[in-house]
């Protein structure tokens, strides 16, 4: 597939005068184009809905989701990869980022790295990839051979697999059970995909690993009742959560998250269901950690 010929390398006929404009003509225009990603989003939303599925499913068969890409695509997976731990209390590792050229190309660009099938494979086979494992390939142009080679791989392994790109009917579509394509369009900065194809990327992802997550129990009600609360700021968070989700006095809710080494969700199950700190952590481990079931089963 020629590059010239992508939707995302095309140039945009409503940004044509960004060098002439003043500042915030240019800007509102940045702003007009970004008012489109979600409407793109918007039209791929069964197939982001299959995907949070595959991936929970995978953490609760014990695998993980990997996030596979490079330049800005393998950077917001890397990003919302590190972003589960804190949030979740997921433990790290469960969701794993991958860039093409390694952790350096983080910050700055490793040539000729995404060019590489097979460095998408060997990447793979170094997380000693397993059947149970969710493999998801991002890539804006969606025919970056390092993605290729990588969905590829994970799809001959019985992994689940999902592709994100923003131009239809890509090379990487192709590759993965589930393709997830968000048209955006011409960008406003011809071929610069980090912008409206980066930002739809970042919300696909968003919504991947947060609705997986609420799937396998680490969200009770819309409240991160597994975040970790590790500093002064989740600390405070941590007691409003217990706040907000029983009703109970600050003075309650703290005495319960010291109780429970600040566990939200145990807290949570003790201050409703009136049972110690030992019984609301047997509770929540019979009932799979899922914070409603184990309440549901306090009361009977």
């Amino acid at each position: 597939m020629d590059l010239g010929a992508l939707i995302s390398e095309t140039r945009n006929a409503d940004t044509m005068d960004l060098d002439s404009l003043s500042t915030l003509e240019m800007v509102t225009k940045f702003n007009d184009q970004d008012a489109t990603v979600a409407a793109a989003v918007r039209r791929t939303l069964p197939q982001v809905a299959q995907a949070v599925d595959a991936a929970a499913a995978s953490l609760q068969e014990g695998g993980r989701l990997i996030y596979m890409g490079a330049g800005t695509s393998g950077r917001l997976g890397v990003l919302d990869a590190s972003e589960c731990p804190p949030t979740f209390g997921v433990p790290h590792g469960l969701v794993v980022g991958v860039i093409a050229g390694g952790p350096g190309a983080l910050l700055k660009a490793v040539e000729g790295a995404e060019d590489d099938e097979q460095l998408g494979v060997s990447d793979l086979q170094a997380l000693k990839l397993t059947p149970q494992d969710m493999v998801v390939g991002l890539a804006a142009s969606g025919r970056t051979p390092y993605v290729i080679g990588a969905l590829r791989f994970a799809r001959q392994s019985g992994c689940r697999t999902a592709a994100i790109s923003c131009n239809p009917d890509s090379p990487i579509a192709h590759e993965a059970a589930i393709a997830i394509s968000p048209v955006v369009g011409p960008e406003a900065l011809t071929g610069s995909t980090r912008l409206k194809s980066g930002t739809a990327q970042k919300l696909v992802l968003n919504m991947i690993s947060t609705g997986a997550m609420v799937k396998i129990g680490k969200v009770y009600q819309n409240l991160m009742v597994d975040m970790q609360a590790t500093n002064v700021k989740l600390v405070d968070r941590a007691c409003r959560m217990v706040c907000q989700a029983t009703g109970c006095e600050r003075e309650e809710a703290e005495r319960a998250l010291r109780q429970t080494a600040y566990e939200v969700k145990t807290a949570i199950l003790m201050v409703l269901s009136g049972v110690d700190a030992t019984k609301a952590a047997t509770l929540l481990a019979e009932h799979g950690g899922f914070l409603r079931a184990a309440l549901q089963a306090s009361m009977r």
